[in-house]
């Protein structure tokens, strides 16, 4: 299994690109997109990271903050508008809880054209799903599940995949108790830091409920996560974040800690 990091940044960040990524089989042309940042952008990503919009045929949308849902809607006018002209024939399925597929259909119906949005429920499937519910995506048993978020209703997901390897990705908040089932032993890990410990004072992490790297690397440690990917993080130290949150998080976390760039591809 590849991921590919499309973009790591926090809803603000301007030197690089907010939180996506996707997930595809070695060798295999068959993507699954989480997220899609908060524009026309994700376009331009697919691209630079050599993976065409045509190949996606799954997407997941955690929640419906602004900087992971417009670029679903910018991938949504591409099917669409590709399948009205007749260059795009495949299916697309796309996947969120209830209060994301409602607004994904009423934007859609307010910004595509009849032509466009005439595809949706024909050949693009607006999904809901629900907490603890399975699918299959990629081939792999996914699990959807409710993070509990306090500011806007967010699922995250548990992909089991090679043998009996999982990959859990817990959204975009600090992790609560009621993922402990999905993110315990996780093989990799995906955890949001929005900056530094060192630094909460000047970013004030806590009062927009998000984590820091030492909070989500003590975290890591207490789940048993072999791997441990942090992202939606900020931009301010992007020159040097490797560096610096590597240094941060290594005396709190034994596993494998890692700290993308955007168009960063991993091997699971």
């Amino acid at each position: 299994m590849k991921l590919t990091i499309l973009g790591t940044g926090n809803a603000k960040v301007t030197k690089c690109y907010n939180t996506c990524f996707t997930l595809n089989e070695e060798d295999e042309k068959e993507y699954f997109l989480v997220d899609g940042g908060g524009g026309s952008t994700i376009l331009k990503q697919l691209e630079n990271a050599g993976i065409s919009w045509k190949d996606i045929h799954t997407i997941f949308v955690t929640h419906k903050h602004i900087d992971h849902l417009l670029g679903i809607i910018w991938m949504l006018r591409m099917y669409c508008q590709g399948m009205a002209r007749g260059q795009f024939d495949e299916e697309v399925r796309i996947y969120a809880h209830d209060e994301v597929i409602r607004l994904l259909r009423q934007m859609s119906e307010m910004l595509l054209t009849p032509k466009e949005t005439a595809f949706i429920g024909e050949k693009a499937y607006l999904i809901e799903v629900k907490d603890g519910e399975e699918k299959s995506i990629l081939g792999h048993k996914t699990t959807f599940f409710d993070i509990r978020s306090t500011k806007a209703k967010q699922y995250g997901f548990c992909m089991e995949y090679t043998d009996g390897k999982k990959l859990t990705c817990c959204g975009d908040e600090p992790y609560n108790e009621c993922e402990e089932k999905y993110a315990v032993n996780s093989t990799w890990l995906l955890h949001e830091a929005f900056c530094l410990y060192s630094q909460a004072d000047k970013f004030k992490p806590y009062e927009k409920h998000h984590s820091t790297v030492k909070d989500a690397c003590e975290l890591a440690q207490k789940l048993g996560a072999e791997n441990l990917i942090l992202y939606h993080t900020e931009d301010k130290n992007i020159s040097r974040r490797k560096e610096l949150y590597t240094a941060e998080g290594k005396p709190y976390y034994n596993g494998n800690l890692l700290i993308p760039d955007d168009l960063e591809t991993i091997e699971l």
